[in-house]
């Protein structure tokens, strides 16, 4: 049997086959500074993006990423860099293990202070999420003084993860430093399952900020459609009481209220799709850290069910309501162009009678002249005839000219009005 290498391969079958390895969760040992920086980055801020990557990587003496990069890990001094490029947005991950003497009594240090300042200023895009998270290879509680120190007491959210062998705590706001806080004490996780942990983590927090792009252009959205509905509303009135020559008005501002819908739905329907995807997304990553309650705080996926729930339904509201005022719009044109077309029609068909009738008097007075042209035209020819008369009787003829022109006048007659048919049977016959 021949090897399939020798059959026709696909172009991108590798690169397909290859998404399902792509962006592997690190395996993770000990306790951990983790620094999460995602930056909200257009086509040309992606591709500086690898450039600048490059740049680290070269102070440090290392190869830069290639044209076809989309994630690349690597250590960069004490740092473990995690560079990956999304469609959007592009995430920087940064990674520092934690000194093996580290008190729960000292107030622990972020990763990104360990990043260079003057690079990471120039991180091409716009920052979207700063996370700084923190492993602890220990067991926590709600009294730990890092829990105190770190967080919000009156805002914490926490919880049992990983089948109850880990705990997280955050308060889901932005601190003093520009950075959201979230802590994991995890003593009993195996170094790959704490890796696809932290990873799901890390992910909760970008995918919420992504999908939370869409309730701006919701918002903005519900003021257009409230205004479009407005005019809908005014328009459907109009055209109840509207006469005919009101109507290709109507149908104009209609028109253009078709097309200022359409309009504002293509420039919002891509925003709201990509939300739809990161809130399921953001779904699947909270059901895959399994949590279970902790103590009396609100868990993870409470908070999120809780407080992103109407940012999530104004998203909704907006593309339904935009579907249904698109709807709206299409059966009132089509219904307006229908009575006009109606209208039209009618128009069309009394023309037509018109036409008719007049070409019926038409019809009635060719016909009028054309019995005139024969009496008159036989008048000349018998005149003809009776003058012939006068002159035959000098060589013998024996009827006198009235008698004659008596005689000629239906042979005339007849005559004329026969060849006058046959020349109109030509003519319609041609």
């Amino acid at each position: 049997m021949p090897p399939i290498s020798s059959v026709i391969q696909h172009p991108q079958r590798v690169e397909l086959h290859n998404e399902v390895h792509a962006r592997p969760p690190e395996a993770l040992t000990g306790a951990l500074r983790i620094a999460h920086v995602v930056m909200l980055a257009d086509a040309a801020q992606r591709t500086q993006s690898r450039a600048h990557l490059a740049r680290l990587l070269r102070d440090h003496h290392l190869a830069p990423p290639d044209e076809t990069t989309t994630h690349l890990r690597v250590e960069v001094g004490s740092l473990r860099l995690r560079w990956e490029l999304h469609t959007e947005f592009v995430t920087w991950t940064f990674t520092l293990h934690e000194p093996a003497q580290d008190s729960p009594a000292r107030r622990p240090a972020s990763a990104i202070d360990a990043v260079p300042h003057d690079w990471l200023g120039g991180l091409p895009g716009q920052c979207l999420c700063s996370l700084n998270l923190w492993v602890f290879a220990a067991r926590g509680s709600v009294g730990d003084v890092r829990v105190r120190e770190l967080l919000n007491e009156q805002a914490l959210v926490g919880s049992s993860v990983a089948g109850e062998q880990a705990q997280v705590y955050t308060d889901f706001a932005i601190h003093a430093d520009g950075s959201s806080r979230i802590l994991l004490f995890a003593d009993q996780l195996q170094p790959r399952r704490l890796g696809r942990l932290v990873q799901r983590i890390l992910e909760i927090e970008t995918y919420r900020m992504a999908a939370l792009l869409g309730l701006p252009a919701a918002r903005q959205a519900g003021e257009a459609l409230g205004s479009a509905e407005g005019e809908l509303a005014a328009l459907a009135q109009a055209i109840r009481s509207a006469d005919r020559d009101a109507e290709p008005v109507l149908l104009d501002r209609l028109t253009r209220l078709a097309g200022e819908v359409e309009s504002q739905h293509a420039a919002t329907h891509s925003r709201l799709s990509a939300s739809s995807a990161y809130f399921e997304l953001l779904d699947q990553r909270i059901v895959q850290i399994s949590e279970a309650r902790l103590g009396g705080l609100q868990s993870i996926a409470e908070f999120m069910d809780r407080r992103l729930t109407p940012a999530r339904k104004t998203c909704e509201w907006a593309v339904r309501r935009q579907d249904s005022l698109s709807q709206r719009v299409s059966r009132m044109s089509n219904l307006l162009r229908t009575r006009v077309e109606i209208e039209q029609q009618q128009s069309s068909q009394a023309l037509l009678e018109a036409l008719n009738r007049r070409q019926d008097l038409q019809l009635k007075l060719q016909a009028t002249v054309e019995g005139l042209s024969v009496a008159a035209i036989t008048y000349y020819i018998v005149g003809l005839v009776s003058y012939l008369a006068k002159g035959a009787q000098a060589i013998g003829w024996p009827l006198s000219p009235e008698t004659t022109a008596a005689l000629a006048i239906p042979l005339v007659a007849v005559s004329i009005w026969w060849s006058l048919r046959r020349l109109h049977r030509r003519m319609f016959v041609h």
